[in-house]
């Protein structure tokens, strides 16, 4: 009789982790809409460091995006939008200013796409 009940309360002991493991699991896999970074990637592939980005929506008015130091020659770099772009469309024009005075021609990208990479020459 006292081997049944051991048996019982291991029983549930076990189901009891199994069932906080997936609560575990499912909090961590979920990440609130206030805690969405909207994020991608620039690729340098010229010959010259990116010492900025500019952002516009409607293609005419652009704005400085914040890449700190620059963005040399070969290297990636990941960046998020700021909050205050919650909201706003997907799709952007971006152009690359370089170290030279050069611009690249303004680009049109889809944000809301998953692993996007510019690439910038």
């Amino acid at each position: 009789m006292r081997y049944q009940v051991s048996l019982k309360k291991i029983s549930l002991l076990v189901c009891a982790l199994v069932l906080a493991s997936f609560a575990v699991t499912s909090v961590h896999a979920y990440k609130s809409p206030a805690t969405v970074e909207y994020h991608f990637k620039v690729h340098n592939t010229g010959k010259n460091t990116i010492l900025a980005l500019m952002a516009s929506e409607d293609g005419k008015n652009y704005g400085k995006f914040d890449i700190g130091d620059g963005i040399e020659p070969g290297e990636t770099v990941t960046l998020v939008w700021d909050k205050s772009t919650d909201g706003k469309n997907c799709e952007w024009w971006i152009k690359a200013v370089f170290d030279d005075g050069e611009q690249s021609p303004a680009k049109q990208f889809d944000f809301c796409e998953e692993d996007l990479e510019l690439n910038f020459h």
